[in-house]
């Protein structure tokens, strides 16, 4: 597996290795001994989380302030731009972003560590998303940071307006969210 550091560098891009021939491919999508090798320390994930969703929908930016996950995402069908907001508010790099494109076709996955905010955008007809997550869904401690806050400015990449969902368009932004992220209470 190839792990490449992100401008953030906890977030890590993970390319697995592919055996390919006339009858297709194969690739180990997850092996806990590499992948926790990979970045550097125990993980334990507890839940699998998957979404199919058409072109144009952007989903997040989603964190939980409480019971904090850490997601391994990939794609099995269609392309996404993948995006990690750090919200980590002792963090140097809090408020911070960084994407990638994750598609079925790169077989690229990102491992976003807790204390981020996750969120993507679909780029294909269709996509399916996979993500495991190093702890249980929370919806009392779950936060939605404004996918275009102007504070962090996400540089999408859309051809129009966004599909979003009555939550994602009523998203806080991170000066909002910053009394609930030292808090641990819900803003919104």
């Amino acid at each position: 597996m190839n792990v490449t550091p992100l401008a953030i560098p906890e977030v890590l891009l993970l390319q697995p290795q592919c055996f390919e021939d006339p009858r297709g491919y194969f690739f180990e999508s997850y092996n806990k001994r590499d992948f926790e090798r990979a970045v550097g320390r125990s993980v334990q994930f507890v839940q699998d989380n998957h979404s199919l969703s058409i072109k144009g929908v952007l989903r997040g930016l989603h964190f939980q302030s409480q019971q904090i996950q850490g997601k391994l995402v990939r794609v099995v069908i269609g392309e996404i731009f993948d995006v990690a907001v750090d919200v980590r508010h002792d963090s140097p790099t809090f408020g911070r972003w960084v994407g990638t494109t994750l598609s079925a076709a790169n077989r690229h996955q990102l491992w976003i560590p807790e204390g981020f905010a996750h969120g993507f955008l679909v780029l294909s007809e269709i996509a399916e998303v996979l993500y495991k997550a190093t702890d249980f869904y929370a919806p009392q401690h779950e936060h939605c940071l404004l996918w275009n806050d102007p504070t962090v400015s996400v540089e999408w990449p859309l051809s129009a307006a966004p599909l979003l969902s009555d939550k994602d368009q009523k998203g806080c932004t991170l000066m909002e969210l910053e009394p609930c992220m030292s808090l641990n209470e819900k803003a919104c």
